[in-house]
């Protein structure tokens, strides 16, 4: 990949995490940046060291939103660290054993609860016990992804949660990543039913 190429994916993702009326698979990952702006800017050097990490088009893109996840204001400075690479392999481990993820994560949350819906519940405008453990890292987010593609409770959420700080963030980056996490709603569906049968 050319740092021109990566400029333009770190823009067209920056743009997709950033701003709602943006959405990186509608517009194909286009904006609208030209080599000459690319040329101007200063900090282009962290953009050639990009590209030398990285060969093929979807490792560059799953390491850009690896880290957009963690952080939607990423500096490119910031993705030359080893921080960003820990991210990146975190995301990385999660979705490789995606299944086996989301299945510990349903056990986790479901453990217990005679009423699978009361993670979902919003009682008086707060937060509901599975937004409140995605918040902590006690579950990640693809598995929340996963739940709301199946159950799709975002809508919801979006009445009757009342905090306008934090929750619009996270509905945000939920919704945001939902299109980059595996959309195999079948054996997603029969996993949950495991868990909730067992």
């Amino acid at each position: 990949m050319t740092a021109y190429e990566v400029f333009c994916l770190y823009q067209s993702l920056k743009l997709h995490f950033t701003q709602d009326s943006y959405d990186y698979f509608k517009y194909q990952g286009k904006s609208r940046i030209t080599i000459q702006s690319f040329e101007n800017r200063k900090d282009k050097w962290h953009f050639t060291k990009l590209s030398r990490k990285f060969t093929d088009k979807d490792d560059c893109v799953a390491f850009l939103v690896a880290n957009f996840i963690d952080s939607e204001n990423v500096w490119i400075g910031n993705l030359l660290t080893e921080e960003a690479e820990i991210s990146f392999k975190k995301r990385q481990k999660v979705l490789q054993s995606l299944s086996y993820t989301f299945e510990n994560d349903c056990r986790k949350l479901f453990e217990h609860k005679t009423d699978p819906n009361d993670i979902l519940k919003v009682t008086n405008g707060d937060h509901p016990v599975l937004l409140k453990k995605i918040m902590r890292k006690e579950v990640e987010i693809e598995s929340v992804c996963i739940l709301n593609l199946i159950l799709n409770f975002l809508p919801v959420w979006k009445t009757k949660i009342t905090d306008t700080i934090i929750w619009p963030i996270w509905q945000s980056k939920i919704i945001k990543y939902s299109p980059f996490v595996p959309q195999d709603v079948i054996r997603y569906k029969l996993l949950l039913k495991k868990v909730l049968n067992d």
